[in-house]
């Protein structure tokens, strides 16, 4: 192998490495861009994506460019920072260094694992081929080629035969990510295609949520769960809780033993920590988070390799007051920014501050003009509605990098909201969805047999 730097020789800058470059990896950036450290961030991807607008995307809202920056473009400014683009395969913490998919080596003093999370499928891996999730660029773009590719077949179909296999919309987990996909699928049906074809009315597609629990939006407070059903229905999205998956293939779902056909699966009902945390060699919890203190460190081992290692975000199982601090947004930024906090009093040779979520309440979209807000900060309150959808869009207009970002996206907003037509609905990749034609072979079947 390669080697990127030299072992660290006494009297000379901390080298730090950041592993990620979502919300925990590029605050941790930032901050100790201003700090007397060498630092490199290391990334598959070439971009830093904002997240919780990854949906906006997937349901043609928004363009990939406008929620998502380059790394190098968001560190260009500090001069000890430098972006490479690669993936790393093992940690060695005894010898602090990082082995990378390209064959080169990268020693640390400090290392900060920000590699965030992926989707699970609870151990049905082949469900993912037809039921996709939401956590990337890719994923995104994927969702939105075929919830628009699936109006596309039926239009096609309807005006070359007379009928279309059904038009059902089936999103699998009733958490925000899956309320939000339902709610905007609802809205794309409802009022952005309904003048758009000719021979089909989007409106009479189905849309359903399914979920295994007992409400949509569990960890939100009763009455947001039940004031986001109300919306949801209202988009003519029917809601199924208690509603158990047994099954997804082509074209197909299975919950509670009965068998309902689907243009399009999507997948929302779980996620599992980065496999990077397990390359670690710390205890990890059973989705693969790494278990860290108060310091954001792993366990102490007795050569005290993990002390200068920290794990952040969605990758990291940290808890505070007896639970767990949820894998979003808002504990990633606050890891990211208390990380580079003590490796500057690391360099002041003062003691460490311990780490405290600062909880300042959820948000989520249900539709256009509508989302509920269980705020906590800077005061309290429950809200839904217009106003809560109006709270979530300053919130993340103002979280949103880059001047020219945030324009483009308030832009998209208002434009798309005022006059009921998409920026962004561009089908690319191949034009077929799975299970499609097997739908069109047994209608043709039962009308004659």
């Amino acid at each position: 192998m390669s080697q990127l730097t030299t072992p660290r020789v006494p009297g000379a800058r901390p080298r730090v490495v950041i592993v990620g470059g979502g919300f925990a990896g590029i605050n941790a950036a930032r901050a100790l861009g201003k700090l007397p450290v060498d630092l490199t961030v290391i990334d598959r991807r070439n971009h830093h994506t904002f997240q919780p607008l990854l949906y906006q995307v997937a349901l043609a809202v928004l363009s990939p460019a406008d929620i998502a920056q380059p790394i190098r473009g968001i560190l260009a400014k500090h001069q000890n920072t430098q972006v490479l683009m690669d993936e790393v395969t093992a940690i060695d913490t005894t010898a602090r260094t990082l082995a990378l998919s390209s064959g080169a080596s990268i020693g640390y003093d400090y290392l900060i694992l920000a590699t965030g999370a992926t989707h699970s499928y609870f151990g049905h891996e082949e469900w993912a081929k037809f039921a996709p999730g939401l956590k990337s660029i890719e994923d995104a773009t994927e969702i939105r080629r075929r919830v628009l590719l699936a109006f596309e077949l039926a239009e096609r179909q309807m005006q070359e035969h007379g009928w279309h296999p059904p038009l059902n919309f089936v999103i699998i987990g009733a958490g925000p990510t899956g309320v939000e996909l339902a709610g905007a699928i609802g809205d794309i049906a409802q009022y952005y295609l309904q003048h758009d074809f000719r021979h089909i009315d989007p409106r009479k597609s189905r849309v359903m949520l399914l979920d295994g629990g007992d409400r949509v939006l569990a960890t939100y407070p009763p009455q947001l769960s039940a004031r986001a059903a109300e919306e949801l229905a209202a988009r003519g999205v029917e809601v199924h809780t208690k509603s158990h998956v047994t099954g997804v293939g082509a074209g197909w779902v299975e919950a509670n033993g009965q068998r309902t056909e689907a243009a399009v699966i999507l997948w929302a009902a779980g996620v599992q920590a980065s496999p990077l945390g397990k390359l670690l060699g710390a205890p990890v919890d059973k989705r693969g988070a790494v278990l860290v203190d108060n310091e954001l460190n792993p366990p102490s081992t007795p050569d005290k390799s993990f002390e200068t290692t920290f794990v952040l975000g969605d990758l990291a199982h940290f808890e505070q007051n007896g639970k767990q601090v949820p894998g979003v947004a808002q504990p990633a930024i606050q890891m990211g920014n208390h990380a580079a906090k003590m490796i500057a009093t690391d360099l002041q040779g003062k003691p460490r501050p311990p780490f405290h979520y600062f909880d300042k309440g959820d948000m989520a979209t249900v539709g256009r003009l509508a989302a509920v807000a269980d705020v906590k900060w800077p005061f309290t309150a429950l809200m839904s509605g217009w106003t809560a959808w109006f709270a979530w869009l300053t919130v993340h207009i103002f979280f949103l990098i880059g001047f020219r970002n945030r324009f483009s996206v308030l832009w998209s907003w208002v434009w798309n909201y005022l006059t009921f037509s998409g920026t962004a609905r561009l089908i690319t990749g191949d034009q077929t969805l799975p299970g499609w034609e097997e739908q069109i072979e047994e209608g043709k079947k039962a009308a004659n047999p």
